[in-house]
């Protein structure tokens, strides 16, 4: 269930990239304002995701999903009525606050039913609903923009998004916090009944873990522990420098990420004079589809070798960025499409080795009861840095001076790589950071 909501969570925001060009065509709109539109969303995403962490630490996930989903999608809808730059942002806005909740909320949950032996399996595929929304979001918005106006999409996508709000209402259950690290610390000789449900009756869900069990890693947190006050919570986080290094890397890779969502549509109509339906297709397609093959088999590399080394799942992300800026600086360099696409696909392979740990490697050093707010608190980081990305790539496409509008957009990508070397680094910092990697295997 999870995976389809995320799939229209993405699909709803990726969109609007997809309709740009009619856009400027049909309202005048200049590179500049196009790229606040493709900002707005991504600073109220920013701004309203520690809180959205807060609230999946103390509500019920279920319901937080639930209502997200309406609010995202509702907006979504409300896109299709607009006719203006401040009607665009606003709308964006309100879109980014029903989204900011979504995460938070499906991670921590997510995290509750699998252990670190199986946490990356798990939020990989997850992940891939990231990339079949934003490749199929991006196309069928495309097409439909193309042949029924840029309004199109935004009627047909918000609408299946309130329907899915029912679905989650009806069917989705909420498991105990801290139940997957219930399993791993269980006394020998228990067995093992399946994720506890909240409100299911099960006494054991609230009993803390036995004493011989209990350790001091950041798993062993107690389920049956007093619930941290706001200001604790956030001063686990802030005392963890693995985690503040995550964040930061979280953040450059971002940057990079939603300015090639936001504009490469646009790139492939200016540069390569692609139509509008191939350019919402092509713009993604190479890229996510080529992440959401390799993300799977990250995840599974990445339990494999945490058994052995703690921060085994950390170095699959930094392999991913390393390699992946150099793909980034070719997609800019590109002369013709087969060495265009050819970069894309590499870029999107060794992005979905870092995807696939992005909230598990956080959640190796953060405990079960900070790990809403630890997730909301990464989003803000990231999204902060990704909201810079489409207003920078606009601002280098008006007033880059390389001898015109395309050539401008060819290095602003290229600039990318510099933001992915970054990442690397802030993840290899976290690595060496990360206290015990000798010592810290898990059972399998």
């Amino acid at each position: 269930m999870l995976w389809v909501v995320c799939f229209f969570n993405y699909a709803d925001r990726q969109a609007i990239s997809s309709v740009l060009p009619l856009l400027a065509r049909d309202f005048r709109f200049d590179p500049v304002q196009l790229g606040l539109i493709g900002s707005a969303f991504a600073w109220v995403y920013a701004a309203l995701a520690p809180v959205a962490g807060v609230v999946a630490d103390r509500a019920r996930r279920q319901k937080v999903l639930v209502w997200a989903c309406v609010a995202w999608s509702f907006f979504t809808l409300a896109t299709a009525w607009c006719a203006s730059v401040p009607m665009f942002l606003a709308v964006r806005a309100l879109t980014g606050l029903g989204e900011t909740f979504y995460f938070p909320a499906a991670m921590a949950l997510i995290s509750d039913y699998h252990t670190r032996n199986t946490r990356s399996r798990a939020m990989s595929w997850h992940q891939s609903a990231v990339y079949a929304g934003t490749v199929l979001g991006s196309w069928v918005a495309a097409v439909l923009a193309e042949r029924h106006g840029w309004r199109a999409p935004f009627l047909v996508f918000g609408p299946v998004g309130l329907v899915l709000a029912v679905v989650l209402a009806r069917w989705l259950r909420e498991p105990t916090r801290g139940a997957a690290e219930a399993e791993v610390l269980t006394l020998v000789g228990t067995p093992r009944r399946g994720v506890r449900v909240e409100g299911a009756g099960d006494a054991s869900a609230r009993r803390p873990y036995p004493a011989a069990c209990q350790d001091t890693s950041p798993e062993a947190a107690p389920e049956g522990a007093e619930r941290l006050s706001i200001a604790e919570t956030v001063g686990v986080i802030l005392r963890t420098p693995a985690a503040m290094l995550l964040m930061t890397g979280f953040l450059c890779a971002n940057f990079v990420a939603v300015m090639f969502l936001t504009w490469t549509p646009t790139y492939l109509v200016e540069k390569f004079h692609y139509a509008i339906g191939a350019a919402g297709l092509t713009g993604t397609l190479y890229i996510h589809l080529a992440s959401a093959l390799a993300v799977p088999l990250a995840g599974w590399l990445a339990d494999r070798l945490v058994h052995r080394w703690a921060a085994g799942r950390m170095l699959v992300q930094t392999l991913g960025l390393a390699v992946g800026g150099t793909f980034i600086l070719r997609v800019g360099q590109a002369g013709d499409v087969g060495a265009l696409l050819a970069a894309m696909i590499g870029f999107g392979v060794c992005k979905g080795f870092y995807d696939s740990g992005i909230f598990a490697s956080l959640y190796d050093v953060i405990e079960p009861r900070a790990r809403g707010t630890a997730a909301g608190l990464m989003n803000t980081v990231g999204w902060a840095g990704g909201a810079l990305g489409p207003l920078f790539f606009g601002y280098a496409a008006k007033y880059g001076g390389k001898g015109g509008a395309v050539a401008n957009m060819s290095a602003a990508l290229g600039l990318g790589s510099l933001f992915y070397a970054a990442a690397a680094m802030c993840v290899l910092g976290a690595m060496l950071l990360l206290p015990g990697t000798h010592r810290n295997r898990l059972p399998k």
